[in-house]
């Protein structure tokens, strides 16, 4: 360049206003949502009132029964009894009669294990786990030259 003139440097804007959407209604597409979910759910007929009971998958949870999201054609085809009254969740009459509510706690009740008493003798009174058995190798005592032998 000649002359003792300013260098450009032109600091132009980009116009981002043009490109920037705005959000401003987003509460009222929420609310136009919510409606029009509330208007399809009346035109749905209503789901089946009783749910089917499963088991839960998991190794954690495989004993746990939860209720499903409706019948399939394998709970139709139920191999026992006890099986189809689990499903459909009623009980006969005289085991209604008969059912009980329980007020107490349930006790867990445990075996207790049992417990052998041995007299002592004067071998288990003489013996010393710090000198008993050969000098070199006792039980609690073990020398640095007995390691390498009993591999330590």
């Amino acid at each position: 360049m000649k002359h003792n003139n300013v260098i450009p440097n032109g600091h132009f804007k980009k116009q981002t206003d043009i490109r920037v959407k705005t959000w401003f209604n987003q509460t009222a597409h929420k609310q136009m949502r919510r409606i029009a979910r509330q208007e399809m759910a009346v035109k749905i007929p209503q789901q089946l009132l009783e749910l089917s009971t499963l088991l839960s998958m998991t190794l954690k949870y495989n004993m746990k029964v939860r209720s499903g999201r409706g019948f399939f054609s394998r709970n139709f085809r139920n191999r026992s009894p006890e099986e189809l009254q689990a499903d459909v969740g009623e009980c006969a009459p005289e085991e209604l009669a008969t059912a009980t509510q329980v007020d107490a706690y349930m006790p867990v009740v445990r075996d207790k294990p049992s417990v052998d008493l041995v007299k002592v003798t004067e071998d288990m009174k003489s013996f010393n786990a710090y000198t008993s058995g050969t000098d070199e190798c006792a039980l609690r005592a073990i020398p640095s030259n007995c390691k390498s032998f009993l591999l330590f």
